[in-house]
């Protein structure tokens, strides 16, 4: 699963990567970004392309309250078109790119014994880049909640050592420009689902202070060893 990751730039300089004017109120860089929180999306709504905060845990229109977004934190593209829960939003093109620098995968020790150890993923080049991401809107018409889920495939060889599944990464503009997308349909992209490719993939041990939601800071994501 993907529940965890960072976003580390400037407000300017998210605006200038994605092109796009800022509907988020309280936007800051984080290096621990969680489930529940509001995380920045890009998203294209109302007509204008936007950087908006939506909760981390999908909330599906049906549903009766909000707490079933806890355990729709991510979802399998493989079956994304099946599951009842996320088969509105694709139907519909409810497409947003989650936007990151990095992002959190815990590694089984080899000996079964001990603690896993934090990974943070990152471009090799270190640039910002997407996760492909759907969202949903819940509740009342003049108060509602807006909240995404991070769609995940087969890992590459990077993060086949950490762990069994790794988020749909959408590297450059081009990808993340083409997936937020309503005019295309969500049949159609179903090619960014596969594994990112290995060598534009860096992973390296951190440290156990960003196993707790509540931390913040660079400390997050500080190496420790390599893998």
């Amino acid at each position: 699963m993907c529940t965890r990751y960072k976003l580390t730039i400037e407000e300017q300089e998210l605006l200038a990567t994605y092109v796009a004017e800022m509907f988020m109120d309280d936007y800051r860089p984080r290096y621990n970004i969680a489930p529940t929180q509001s995380v920045p999306v890009l998203v294209n709504r109302e007509e204008k392309r936007r950087i908006e905060g939506f909760r981390f845990g999908l909330v599906p229109a049906w549903a009766k309250d909000s707490s079933i977004g806890n355990k729709l934190l991510n979802a399998r593209s493989e079956t994304v078109a099946e599951k009842p829960s996320f088969r509105g939003a694709w139907k519909h093109a409810r497409r947003c790119a989650v936007l990151t620098d990095g992002f959190y995968e815990w590694k089984k020790p080899e000996s079964d014994k001990g603690s896993k150890v934090p990974h943070v993923i990152e471009m090799a080049d270190r640039r910002t880049f997407a996760l492909a991401g759907l969202w949903e809107r819940w509740g009342p018409g003049d108060d509602p909640l807006f909240s995404v889920t991070i769609l995940t495939t087969k890992p590459n060889d990077v993060l086949g050592s950490i762990h069994d599944r790794m988020p749909v990464v959408l590297g450059v503009a081009e990808e993340w420009d083409a997936w937020v997308d309503p005019a295309i349909a969500s049949d159609d992209l179903t090619g960014f689902f596969h594994p990112y490719p290995a060598e534009e993939l860096h992973a390296y041990a951190v440290s156990t202070y960003v196993n707790k939601p509540g931390n913040e800071g660079p400390q997050c994501a500080e190496p420790t060893h390599g893998l």
